[in-house]
């Protein structure tokens, strides 16, 4: 048992072996919070992830005579937060750029970033509104299905089969469910 300085009395040793008792309590109380921060962050990338569910998906047959660019459009449900697309990629290869209106309602298009995705919403990446573009990717016949995988900011990765169709014979599922 340590003694007590002079001139501080029982006093002195009671605060002496109350110091690494507060030290210890400190410590385990900050580790806690940083475990439970880490464990929060965690939840909230589960809750993020689980989400969004991907709905129907097509692609446009590329226009014959074309450099093979297409249009790919789906429906995306978001029972979350708030989040964004920020990147596709398709399993025939290719570049896919996310696009926008200029302005909405126009038909006059332009390459974003990403694309937003408004929390308890459901978005429909569509004709005249946000979609995809393809460009570069390897060959799609109609009545084929290939993988888009998106990437959100939140939600992660995700993919979705989407049928190659030709809207010009008949040949679109947009939309269905």
């Amino acid at each position: 048992m340590k003694q007590a300085e002079p001139g501080q009395g029982r006093r002195g040793l009671v605060l002496a072996r109350r110091v690494p008792a507060v030290i210890r309590a400190v410590v385990a109380a900050g580790a806690l919070l940083a475990g439970g921060g880490a464990i929060a962050g965690c939840a909230q990338q589960a809750a993020a992830a689980g989400s969004i569910e991907l709905g129907t998906a097509y692609v446009n047959v590329p226009a014959s005579g074309s450099d093979d660019t297409t249009d790919a459009y789906l429906a995306i449900q978001n029972n979350g937060p708030a989040d964004q697309l920020d990147s596709v990629r398709t399993s025939v290869g290719g570049q896919v750029t996310l696009r926008a209106p200029v302005v909405p309602g126009s038909t006059v298009m332009r390459t974003v970033r990403h694309i937003s995705v408004p929390g308890e919403s459901m978005l429909r990446l569509s004709p005249g509104g946000d979609h995809l573009l393809i460009s570069g990717a390897g060959p799609m016949t109609a009545g084929r299905e290939i993988t888009l995988t998106l990437v959100f900011a939140k939600g992660g990765a995700m993919s979705v089969a989407a049928e190659v169709t030709n809207p010009a014979t008949g040949g679109s599922s947009y939309f269905l469910n």
